[in-house]
């Protein structure tokens, strides 16, 4: 499945597994790319409701996750 966001790359892997360390290095992508206000609050708001895997598959259904 394409990820929302292809063209928006986020390096996990070599980085601390850290819950506010990828959150972090996903918004931080999104605002890179443009990503307006509403849509980075939107893609937190969705990856905060559940638990680590949840936050983890939000990212890849965002974001290009490596």
């Amino acid at each position: 499945m394409e990820p929302k966001y292809p063209h928006i790359a986020v390096q996990l892997t070599g980085n601390d597994s850290n819950a506010f360390v990828i959150l972090g290095l996903c918004q931080r992508a999104a605002r890179k790319a443009g990503l307006s206000q509403e849509e980075i609050d939107a893609f937190r708001q969705e990856a905060t409701a559940g638990d680590y895997n949840h936050l983890l598959q939000t990212a890849m259904r965002w974001f290009d996750c490596q």
